[in-house]
């Protein structure tokens, strides 16, 4: 496994649909294992394929709840209602986020690892991370939802953190 570098937008790439993927290969597997690695890394909930420069339709998805990582091959959004509106940010756009409207339950249809069928269900958080990186594979950013101007994020510094 390893970290790969995550695009930032500008990255003409992150602006492309990905393709379909027909059928899991071993290049594709570490990809994914690869991907976990670096969302983990940079402590993101999610990680689209094309954030690390590889144009498939692949998201992974951890929001540090009982269901971990999900593994999402060709997702789609068969299902979504109500409405959510929160603060929202990227990996593929650092130290920003802004305010954006999503639904707040969604329901996915994918393929998992082994390319076998699955469905996903998620409210609030999830379902926010869910659309935001199915909306990367088609590529679109958040940037385009958001209401009201993009603000700066503070990470709190660890060794303020434990002195607390």
């Amino acid at each position: 496994m390893a970290i790969r570098e995550v695009r930032i937008m500008g990255d003409p790439i992150l602006a492309k649909e990905c393709r379909t993927v027909e059928k899991m290969t071993d290049r594709l597997q570490v990809l994914i294992d690869d991907m976990i690695e670096t969302m983990n890394d940079q402590n993101g909930v999610g990680l689209a394929a094309p954030q690390v420069g590889v144009l498939r339709r692949i998201a992974v998805v951890d929001i540090g709840d009982e269901n971990g990582t999900i593994i999402m091959i060709n997702p789609e959004i068969i299902e979504s209602d109500g409405e959510q509106c929160g603060p929202e940010g990227c990996l593929s756009l650092p130290g920003k986020q802004g305010e954006v409207k999503r639904p707040n339950h969604v329901v996915v249809s994918a393929l998992d690892r082994e390319m076998k069928p699955i469905t996903i269900e998620g409210t609030e958080l999830l379902a926010r991370a869910l659309c935001h990186e199915i909306d990367h594979l088609s590529g679109h950013m958040y940037t385009e939802l958001v209401e009201g101007p993009l603000t700066d994020v503070e990470y709190a510094d660890d060794d303020e953190e434990e002195q607390e």
